[in-house]
Order: C-alpha cells, then sequence, then structure tokens
C-alpha cells in the first residue's frame, strides 16, 4: 500500500481499510501515528513494523509496544543495497518484560544471510562479541555499491582492507546482536571522553515528558565539544532543561553515562530539521547553533 502523503490519520485509516500486517519506515513515521489519538482508538496488535533509516528511540518502542505494535529494526545504508542487519524476537524474548524487550528491539540486529558483518578496530583487526568493545562496522556481502561514480580516493576508503566501510560505530554481544552506538561523524568528543549521541538521545526519550529528541555535538572552546539537545515536548506537557538534566543524573550515578554526557544546553522547538526522508538533520542542528 503506498499512501502518498503522509498524514497520521489517513495512514492509519489506511492500515485497517487494508490489513495491512507488515510495514517499514523510518521513527519519524512511527512517532507521527503512535502520538495520533487516533490510534489510541483502535486495534494495531496484528501490524509489526521494521524500523530503518535511524536509530529507533527506546521511548519511541515503548509507545508502540504499548499499543500492541511489533516492532523491531532493520539497518543498512544505499552502498548495502539495503538491508544488512534485522532484530530477530524469539519465543523467550517475546515473554520478556517491556524494558528488556526494549532493550532487544532497539538493537541493530542480527546480520541477514550471506552478509559477513565485523566490528573492527582502527588496523580491521575484529573485535570481541562481548557487548562492550566499541569499533567500526564493515561488510562484505554479494550485493554491495563497489565504488562511487567518478570519486576514485572515495572508492578506495570505502572498500579499505577489502571490506566495505559503514562509517557506524558498534558493538556485537554473545547472541550477535549488533548495537550501532553512533555514526563515525556524530560522536562527540569532549574533554578526552567519547560521548554517543544517539546514546543520549535513547536517554532523553525515556522522560516522559518528551516527544522527540536531538543530541549533536557543538564546539566548546575549553573541551573541543559539548553536547546540545533540542527537545520536542509531548501536547499538554511542561518540562525544563534542569528537569532533564536531573533525569539524565540517574543514569551518571548508574555508571550508564559520564556526567560530561549532560547536555548544559537544552533548546525546547516546536519540531526538529529533518531532511527529505524524515531523517534528524544534524548538519542543519549543527548549522543553525553556530548562527
Amino acid at each position: 500500500v503506498y499512501p502518498g502523503r503522509y498524514e497520521p490519520e489517513m495512514l492509519l485509516r489506511l492500515l485497517l481499510s487494508e490489513k495491512v500486517t507488515f510495514s517499514h519506515c523510518v521513527p519519524t513515521i512511527l512517532h507521527m501515528l503512535v502520538s495520533s489519538p487516533v490510534a489510541k482508538a483502535i486495534d494495531l496488535s496484528n501490524w509489526k513494523v521494521v524500523i530503518g533509516g535511524a536509530a529507533l528511540p527506546a521511548g519511541l518502542a515503548e509507545s508502540a509496544l504499548e499499543l500492541g505494535i511489533d516492532v523491531i529494526t532493520g539497518y543498512g545504508m544505499s552502498e548495502t543495497c539495503p538491508v544488512l542487519t534485522v532484530t530477530y524476537m524469539n519465543a523467550e524474548d517475546r515473554k520478556l518484560d517491556i524494558d528488556k524487550q526494549v532493550e532487544l528491539r532497539t538493537k541493530t540486529g542480527i546480520p541477514i544471510p550471506l552478509a559477513d558483518l565485523q566490528v573492527v578496530d582502527e588496523n580491521m583487526k575484529p573485535l570481541p562479541h562481548d557487548g562492550v568493545s566499541v569499533g567500526e562496522i564493515v561488510a562484505r556481502t554479494p550485493w554491495l555499491t563497489q565504488s562511487y561514480y567518478k570519486e576514485e580516493e572515495r572508492s578506495k576508503d570505502l572498500w579499505k582492507g577489502g571490506y566495505l566501510h559503514t562509517g557506524d560505530v558498534a558493538y556485537v554481544d554473545e547472541r550477535n546482536f549488533f548495537k550501532i552506538t553512533d555514526r563515525i561523524k556524530d560522536v562527540i568528543k569532549t574533554g578526552g571522553e567519547w560521548i554517543s549521541s544517539l546514546e543520549l538521545e535513547n536517554l532523553i526519550s525515556k522522560f516522559p515528558a518528551v516527544s522527540e529528541v536531538a543530541v549533536v555535538g557543538v564546539p566548546d572552546e575549553k573541551w573541543s565539544e559539548r553536547p546540545y539537545a533540542m527537545v520536542v515536548l509531548k501536547e499538554g506537557e511542561e518540562a525544563d532543561a534542569a528537569d532533564i538534566q536531573q533525569f539524565l543524573q540517574r543514569f551518571v550515578e548508574d555508571g550508564t553515562i559520564n556526567k560530561w554526557a549532560i547536555p548544559q544546553r537544552i533548546d525546547f522547538v516546536s519540531a526538529i530539521p529533518k531532511t527529505s526522508v524524515g531523517k534528524i538533520d544534524k548538519k542543519r542542528i549543527r548549522a543553525e547553533y553556530k548562527e
């Protein structure tokens, strides 16, 4: 079913009238649907959604599960035509409590058949599947992009060491689930520490009043970069920067993040800049911050 316009009430009506059971979309579209009052009045328990194009925030996954939506994550890029991994939930996984299901469903997934994926260090050495060791995802499959048109040097960098370099930073756990922690270009480098913008977005999305969030690194004279957050609140909700900073403090105390990860500046906006395909436009956010 090709809907044309992405208008939430119309999409939800199509889901029911066309008996849609499986969809793929970016997080922005799912967020638009679960935020609609119509979604709370209809049965979405037969709908399975694979999220791609951007990371699935924990808060959004939880909202979808509460509506009965079977939401999982897929991963790929234009150069991989396009899919490399999909999250797999076995019968035991589906019996877990919602917090543990959210943790699993928001992982990047398991490599699909014929996809050879590794997480490697800067010397192309594969890292252990321990859920901790972080490196770049590199890939080999029979269907990958071989080069960029008229861009010889960029093509060499793409296939350095015999694997396609994705530019995504991740770890792999003992079950072979990949978890992207950030794009290399989006990692925030502050005072010698590396902070994942995706992890910060994930944690802030759990704050009850938050509807959407974007985090980027912005220039700082003392620390090189500092995290900056742009937040959209749910309709009718109120919160200020101190509320979110205090909320994040609990994750500092349990060791999830360090204290430098808490953004000093949090701006509340009506909408977060998006690209034409619905992804958060971090390049534009950085540019607007400088202005």
